[in-house]
């Protein structure tokens, strides 16, 4: 008796197959980013025991830019056919591309790290989170028209930060207010290397940034806080943690997984960096938000949610028409 052959996946879908592994394999890195990423802020929270926050952050910085030198040398050139295929726009050399993102990246970090001496590990999280929405609104300044998703995540976070930070004398906390102002600098760091990015490459950018960023504060640090060998020795699992894990791993994952990343995709699961940092400083720090900062917290994470709508309708119509997600170019990749 003659057994029944099985029959072969059809090509289509064993084509859907991979994509759809493919998807997988790309949001569980950015979720791994968003975890070290999250868990950074407890790190750079506990740093602040032994040292100041430019001492932090040149130490940081300096082994962040160091991770990548490998990277950079294992390419040897940088790759001159952009991710789609196509030519990059008119390059700018990634020595001045570096300066220019290096200067933005200093305001960012010092103001975060700052900020951290005086708030917690999940309330920096979610502020500093506030880019994923300000991003879409600081194209008011070129002239872009922010649609309602911008709007109304705007209003969401808003309304969450209320409830997060202000006090019940009506006044904002000292570290939200300096993380907050730095969440301002994330949000133009993001445009900046967003147009940066196709003119130079993108991995020698980030070094240089990253080395600017670590001579600036050792600068700071060298003014205004003394620092001193044997504090930074004490702090030395948090700032390797900070400057390996989250600077040098955590941006590479970040490279690979957006390639081929579908955007909605990469820009949510991202932002759970904000909720992997108020868990890591609850589990890790005994730190306590309340219901007022719970709710405050869930409703801006619903409104970064919300402001990311049309990228997920965008996405879906260009899976419909084409099969194939579109790369991802505008998200945070230096902290």
């Amino acid at each position: 008796m003659l057994k029944p052959c099985r029959r072969r996946p059809a090509p289509a879908t064993v084509a859907g197959m991979r994509r759809a592994g493919r998807v997988i394999a790309n949001d569980s890195l950015l979720l791994l980013t968003a975890l070290i990423w999250g868990v950074a802020f407890v790190a750079q929270r506990v740093g602040m025991e032994n040292v100041g926050p430019f001492t932090y952050n040149a130490v940081r910085f300096a082994l962040g830019s160091l991770a990548l030198v490998p990277l950079i040398l294992a390419r040897r050139r940088p790759d001159p056919v952009g991710r789609d295929g196509a030519h990059p726009a008119p390059g700018i050399s990634p020595l001045r591309a570096g300066l220019i993102a290096g200067v933005v990246l200093v305001f960012g970090a010092s103001l975060q790290q700052a900020g951290l001496v005086s708030t917690s590990a999940g309330k920096a999280g979610f502020i500093t989170g506030l880019y994923v929405v300000l991003v879409p609104l600081s194209g008011l300044l070129w002239r872009q028209r922010a649609g309602w998703s911008a709007w109304a995540g705007a209003a969401l976070c808003l309304v969450g930060l209320f409830l997060l930070s202000v006090t019940s004398s009506f006044t904002l906390e000292r570290g939200d207010l300096l993380v907050l102002t730095g969440s301002l600098f994330w949000t133009a760091h993001v445009q900046v290397v967003g147009w940066l990015s196709p003119r130079t490459d993108p991995l020698r950018l980030a070094a240089v940034q990253f080395a600017v960023c670590s001579l600036a504060s050792a600068g700071a640090a060298l003014l205004w806080e003394g620092p001193r060998l044997p504090s930074i020795m004490n702090a030395a699992v948090p700032i390797l943690y900070g400057g390996l894990l989250s600077v040098g791993i955590a941006y590479t994952l970040q490279v690979v997984a957006q390639k081929h990343a579908p955007p909605a995709h990469a820009a949510i699961l991202l932002s759970l960096e904000t909720v992997f940092a108020a868990l890591g400083g609850g589990l890790l720090l005994g730190e306590r938000l309340g219901a007022r900062g719970s709710a405050g917290c869930a409703l801006m994470f619903a409104g970064m949610v919300v402001s990311q709508v049309p990228l997920l309708l965008r996405q879906a119509r260009a899976v419909r028409r084409s099969g194939a997600p579109r790369a991802v170019t505008g998200t945070r990749g230096s902290a």
